[in-house]
């Protein structure tokens, strides 16, 4: 039996390059796909947030010389190709997505509409939300928590390269260890990134509790779903 109903996946950009510099890798989407499969086949209602960091890096743009709200509406767009992208994948593995964009692209994806939405994962459609919030200034993982809590997820799923939050950056300290479990508290006195701090405090707020896991781990999605000692569980 799945430990959650309804969950909402945060995927960064950056996860559907795979090992190349930039873009969407075929292989990497696929298996993501397929991943994202697994867990729906199990009943459990799925939405996902996906970020552009792969095709356009708002903050990084911003830093050249460009507005940053000019920046920001660029990285919004380039969310919405990866979830284009995303749901056509999903399309051709058998599955059935709706992409709904924060930012009115009528002719593309269809606009968000909280009820629109409800009712999509009531009938086992994967909804993508693209375009993160709609506004400048915030990140995707702030529109992740803002979503989740918007259609009632039972957990923010942070989808990352490494399996958890660690004591410390296990790729430097080889005496890391990985926390199982944290209370938000904890997270904020032990100074511990797991979101920027809008999301942090939203998710915190809501009491919507966040797993971060990896993503490019094998299997942790379903494991995560499953309920197993996989990830880093923040709570209450």
């Amino acid at each position: 039996m799945p430990a959650h109903k309804r969950i909402l996946l945060k995927l960064s950009g950056e996860a559907l390059m795979g090992d190349d510099a930039y873009g969407i890798n075929r292989g990497t989407i696929v298996r993501m796909v397929r991943e994202i499969r697994e867990v729906t086949e199990l009943g459990v209602e799925v939405a996902v947030v996906i970020g552009g960091g792969n095709i356009f890096r708002g903050v990084a743009g911003g830093s050249v010389g460009m507005d940053r709200a000019t920046a920001d509406y660029m990285g919004m767009l380039a969310t919405v190709m990866n979830a284009l992208a995303l749901a056509d994948t999903m399309r051709q593995e058998g599955m059935t997505a709706r992409v709904m964009s924060a930012i009115g692209i009528e002719q593309v994806v269809e606009p968000y509409v909280r009820p629109k939405a409800l009712q999509y994962l009531e009938e086992g459609k994967v909804v993508i939300f693209g375009a993160g919030t709609g506004n400048p200034f915030f990140t995707t993982d702030t529109a992740a928590a803002l979503r989740g809590a918007e259609i009632g997820a039972e957990v923010m799923l942070k989808a990352t390269k490494v399996d958890g939050v660690y004591t410390a950056d296990p790729k430097k300290d080889p005496e890391a260890t990985r926390y199982a479990r944290l209370t938000f508290d904890e997270a904020i006195t032990k100074n511990l990134q797991v979101l920027d701090a809008t999301a942090f405090a939203l998710c915190r707020d809501q009491k919507l509790p966040i797993k971060v896991f990896s993503i490019v781990k094998p299997g942790a999605l379903k494991r995560v779903v499953m309920g197993e000692d996989e990830g880093t569980l923040v709570h209450v």
